[in-house]
């Protein structure tokens, strides 16, 4: 009767952890990004790319290369950027990464990251001025630009005159990477002086694809006198009604962040700031300077940069370096960025000498490893002793089985007397917490680590492994739903972790013991939907774990039948 009680208990424990879990993750700990691959007929494919979220009704949207052909434009071209300055409007509304991929097939096409109005996804960037007694520059002005191509070291100027006598430009520059530098002047050659204030925006349809969650942010963002601000969201925006939420004027910089890319617009001056919301569900970004007045024949300016491109930590660290303040913040560590940082730097050093992420990550595992060998020393050892006095724990439990407050008493005895320390093998597990959670962090929000192969089937280690059984292999034309979609890699995940609890101690507790046998099981549905990476990590982890535990009962003189009740 107490065997099947207990076995009841570990059952509705077990599925509290797997149940609990599936609720509580995509709030807390999001898993991998979305999957970029399927299997059909045994063979990996690139997935479909899903719409974006938020954007007009499809009806109402037309095809972007035909939108784009509509306006005179500037072309761009850098080893990182391809695209166009729309002349009407004065926006840069046509930006291609050229170094990221929509799918991790290298022959796919380059990530789209800002779009005319009109098209699917629309985003982009503008700028103008503002003033109550002249005409200003607006969404319908068409500019005139000095030359026909912006490219590094070739400014462009575009520029317009107003009936009153006042010349608006826009001189525009870039660099090799993500940053354009933008240069608002109003040339004043009427006899009165005028009194203008610059603005600019960054626009877009709707809300990003990505989730954002506890431990990643990704929505509207700001840095405001140093420090970054991750508690404005979309939901908070459209709370705030159509005046917007409004910030007071700081230095910094304001934008819309995804999970791997950044658009961002960093005033080289004090700004005000603000995230509104449109009743058509677009959102937008908007600063503003202080007003100027310009005197007749003088010149009113501002300048802004404008980072638009992939979250990569060095561009990040570099533009960051350059002046613009804690641009690095873009990517969301946490609490913990001290620690993940370094993890990162380190993985990415040993991608740059072997060459495959895959590689890398087994590689930092037996770092971690040979760092934590002494520790690990201490557990196995303490866990060697716990195995020798398993049958006089077994005879205290049988001897004190109706008296709990004794055999508690009694254990703790045979502990000191044997010099045993049952909570020295929690010591490498909590160790090895925050290195698990720097990698989950790094393989989530890493840009660095977004579509990049290891080996054989796995063709993108920041998505969760594409290849179950349950559809045979892509043979059957079948997508099982996620949380019983179990992989290749998860399955090794629950038989290696299986391995372990068969060499480890039995609990003291039957109920623990029952719960822990069964827990490999159930991690293996929880991690499935987590990045392949990860599970490169942590089957790796317990092979070496495996073969350490091993080597030390073998010098102990312990086997793995002397004391473990699941094999007597």
């Amino acid at each position: 009767m107490n065997e099947n009680r207990n076995m009841i208990l570990a059952m509705v424990l077990s599925a509290l952890v797997l149940f609990g879990w599936s609720m509580l993750s995509d709030r807390f700990f999001p898993t991998a990004a979305p999957q970029t691959q399927k299997v059909e007929d045994g063979k990996v494919t690139p997935a479909a790319t899903p719409p974006a979220a938020g954007t007009a009704a499809p009806q109402a949207l037309r095809n972007r290369a035909q939108v784009i052909a509509e306006t005179p434009r500037v072309r761009f071209q850098t080893p990182a950027l391809s695209g166009s300055i729309n002349l009407k409007g004065a926006r840069i509304d046509d930006l291609v990464l050229l170094k990221h991929r929509m799918t991790f097939d290298p022959n796919s096409s380059p990530v789209p990251l800002l779009n005319p109005q009109g098209t699917r996804a629309a985003s982009f960037v503008g700028f103008g001025w503002t003033g109550n007694s002249i005409a200003t520059p607006g969404p319908d002005t068409v500019w005139q630009a000095s030359a026909p191509a912006l490219t590094p070291g070739k400014p462009v100027t575009l520029s317009w005159m107003n009936p009153t006598g006042q010349t608006f430009e826009i001189i525009l520059s870039i660099d090799d990477l993500y940053l354009f530098n933008v240069a608002q002047r109003v040339v004043n050659r009427s006899s009165n002086a005028v009194t203008l204030t610059p603005y600019g925006f960054a626009s877009r349809a709707g809300r990003s694809m990505n989730i954002s969650s506890w431990t990643i942010h990704v929505g509207p963002i700001s840095v405001r006198n140093d420090k970054a601000d991750y508690d404005v969201d979309w939901s908070s925006i459209r709370d705030a009604g159509p005046n917007g939420l409004n910030f007071a004027p700081a230095t910094g910089w304001i934008g819309f962040t995804d999970l791997y890319w950044l658009t961002a617009l960093a005033p080289k001056s004090q700004m005000t700031g603000s995230f509104v919301h449109s009743a058509n569900g677009a959102y937008q970004a908007n600063f503003s300077g202080r007003p100027q007045t310009v005197a007749p024949g003088q010149i009113g300016s501002f300048e802004t940069r404008v980072f638009s491109g992939a979250k990569e930590i060095a561009a990040l660290d570099r533009y960051q370096d350059a002046g613009i303040p804690l641009l690095s913040k873009a990517v969301d560590w946490g609490w913990f960025e001290w620690f993940m940082i370094p993890i990162h730097a380190l993985l990415e050093w040993l991608f740059r000498q072997i060459g495959n992420f895959g590689v890398a990550i087994i590689c930092l595992t037996l770092i971690v490893r040979l760092l934590l060998f002494p520790v690990a020393q201490k557990q196995f050892a303490s866990m060697g002793a716990m195995r020798k006095v398993q049958p006089k724990l077994k005879a205290l439990q049988e001897r004190y089985k109706d008296d709990k407050p004794r055999l508690q008493q009694e254990m703790m005895k045979l502990y000191k007397e044997e010099k045993i320390n049952p909570a020295a093998g929690c010591l490498p597990i909590l160790l090895q917490i925050p290195i698990f959670y720097a990698l989950y962090k790094v393989l989530l929000v890493s840009v660095e680590m977004r579509h990049q192969p290891f080996a054989l089937w796995i063709k993108d280690l920041s998505a969760p492994d594409p290849l179950t059984p349950l559809n045979l292999f892509g043979y059957l034309n079948f997508t099982p739903p996620a949380v019983i979609a179990i992989g290749i890699l998860p399955l090794l995940l629950g038989v290696t972790m299986w391995m372990q609890f068969k060499l480890n101690p039995a609990q003291p507790d039957p109920v623990q013991q029952q719960i822990f046998s069964i827990m490999p099981w159930v991690m293996m549905f929880v991690m499935a939907p987590f990045a392949a990476g990860l599970m490169v990590y942590w089957i790796t982890n317990n092979i070496l774990s495996i073969g350490q535990q091993w080597w030390l009962y073998r010098k102990y003189g312990l086997h793995l039948s002397d004391t473990h009740p699941a094999t007597t």
